[in-house]
Protein backbone atom coordinates (compact mmCIF):
# COMPACT_ATOMS: atom_id res chain seq x y z
CA UNK A 1 0.00 0.00 0.00
CA UNK A 2 1.23 3.71 -0.87
CA UNK A 3 -0.37 6.21 0.74
CA UNK A 4 -0.36 9.40 -1.19
CA UNK A 5 -2.10 12.25 -1.54
CA UNK A 6 -3.34 13.05 1.79
CA UNK A 7 -3.28 15.98 3.70
CA UNK A 8 -2.06 15.79 7.35
CA UNK A 9 -5.65 15.88 9.09
CA UNK A 10 -7.53 14.61 12.09
CA UNK A 11 -10.95 13.04 12.92
CA UNK A 12 -13.41 13.03 15.68
CA UNK A 13 -15.15 9.70 15.04
CA UNK A 14 -17.88 10.52 17.50
CA UNK A 15 -18.92 13.21 14.29
CA UNK A 16 -18.47 10.65 11.78
CA UNK A 17 -22.03 9.90 10.26
CA UNK A 18 -22.77 5.84 11.42
CA UNK A 19 -23.85 3.13 9.25
CA UNK A 20 -25.27 -0.31 10.18
CA UNK A 21 -24.70 -3.19 9.15
CA UNK A 22 -26.86 -6.47 9.98
CA UNK A 23 -25.06 -9.26 10.03
CA UNK A 24 -26.24 -13.16 10.29
CA UNK A 25 -26.53 -12.54 13.71
CA UNK A 26 -25.91 -9.16 15.60
CA UNK A 27 -25.41 -6.13 14.49
CA UNK A 28 -22.50 -3.46 13.47
CA UNK A 29 -21.82 0.04 13.51
CA UNK A 30 -19.07 1.67 10.95
CA UNK A 31 -18.27 4.77 11.27
CA UNK A 32 -15.80 5.30 7.83
CA UNK A 33 -13.66 7.46 6.22
CA UNK A 34 -12.75 7.65 2.67
CA UNK A 35 -9.26 8.64 1.74
CA UNK A 36 -8.34 8.28 -2.29
CA UNK A 37 -8.26 4.01 -2.19
CA UNK A 38 -8.02 3.91 1.44
CA UNK A 39 -10.71 3.01 3.85
CA UNK A 40 -10.70 3.73 7.36
CA UNK A 41 -12.98 2.79 10.25
CA UNK A 42 -14.22 2.95 13.49
CA UNK A 43 -16.77 -0.31 13.97
CA UNK A 44 -18.47 -0.71 16.76
CA UNK A 45 -20.11 -4.92 16.57
CA UNK A 46 -22.45 -5.44 19.12
CA UNK A 47 -22.92 -8.58 21.20
CA UNK A 48 -23.34 -12.17 19.26
CA UNK A 49 -22.47 -10.55 15.93
CA UNK A 50 -21.48 -13.09 13.61
CA UNK A 51 -21.25 -11.44 9.87
CA UNK A 52 -23.01 -13.07 7.03
CA UNK A 53 -20.03 -13.50 4.71
CA UNK A 54 -16.64 -14.88 4.26
CA UNK A 55 -14.74 -11.57 3.47
CA UNK A 56 -12.10 -11.66 1.38
CA UNK A 57 -10.64 -8.18 1.65
CA UNK A 58 -7.08 -7.22 3.12
CA UNK A 59 -7.48 -5.40 6.37
CA UNK A 60 -5.36 -3.87 9.37
CA UNK A 61 -7.55 -4.12 12.21
CA UNK A 62 -7.02 -3.57 15.50
CA UNK A 63 -8.86 -4.04 18.64
CA UNK A 64 -9.52 -1.28 21.29
CA UNK A 65 -12.32 -2.46 23.20
CA UNK A 66 -14.18 -6.16 23.58
CA UNK A 67 -13.39 -9.29 22.21
CA UNK A 68 -13.37 -10.44 18.58
CA UNK A 69 -13.12 -14.03 17.16
CA UNK A 70 -11.83 -14.19 13.86
CA UNK A 71 -12.67 -17.64 12.02
CA UNK A 72 -10.21 -18.25 8.63
CA UNK A 73 -12.60 -20.86 6.21
CA UNK A 74 -9.49 -23.68 6.86
CA UNK A 75 -11.14 -23.67 10.54
CA UNK A 76 -8.14 -21.47 11.94
CA UNK A 77 -9.74 -19.53 15.06
CA UNK A 78 -8.18 -16.43 16.37
CA UNK A 79 -9.59 -14.20 19.32
CA UNK A 80 -9.08 -10.43 19.60
CA UNK A 81 -8.80 -8.94 23.20
CA UNK A 82 -7.73 -4.93 23.72
CA UNK A 83 -4.31 -4.17 22.27
CA UNK A 84 -4.00 -6.80 19.70
CA UNK A 85 -4.32 -6.69 16.13
CA UNK A 86 -3.92 -8.70 12.85
CA UNK A 87 -3.21 -8.16 9.13
CA UNK A 88 -4.41 -10.35 6.13
CA UNK A 89 -3.72 -8.99 2.16
CA UNK A 90 -6.58 -9.22 -0.52
CA UNK A 91 -7.51 -12.57 -1.25
CA UNK A 92 -5.38 -14.33 0.74
CA UNK A 93 -7.60 -15.98 3.74
CA UNK A 94 -11.49 -15.43 3.57
CA UNK A 95 -12.45 -15.06 7.00
CA UNK A 96 -15.57 -13.72 9.19
CA UNK A 97 -15.65 -12.24 12.65
CA UNK A 98 -17.77 -12.88 15.63
CA UNK A 99 -18.26 -11.36 19.07
CA UNK A 100 -18.83 -12.76 22.37
CA UNK A 101 -21.67 -11.10 24.60
CA UNK A 102 -19.39 -7.81 25.09
CA UNK A 103 -19.03 -7.43 21.41
CA UNK A 104 -16.39 -5.17 19.98
CA UNK A 105 -14.76 -2.11 19.15
CA UNK A 106 -12.10 -1.80 16.16
CA UNK A 107 -10.23 -0.06 14.34
CA UNK A 108 -9.67 -0.90 10.53
CA UNK A 109 -7.93 0.24 7.69
CA UNK A 110 -8.35 -1.32 4.28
Amino acid sequence: MRIESIPFGTTDWSAVEPTHHAGETGAATWRTRQFGEIRVRMVEYGPGYLADHWCQKGHILFCLQGELTTELADGRTFVLTPGMSYQVADGAEPHRSRTSDAGATLFVVD
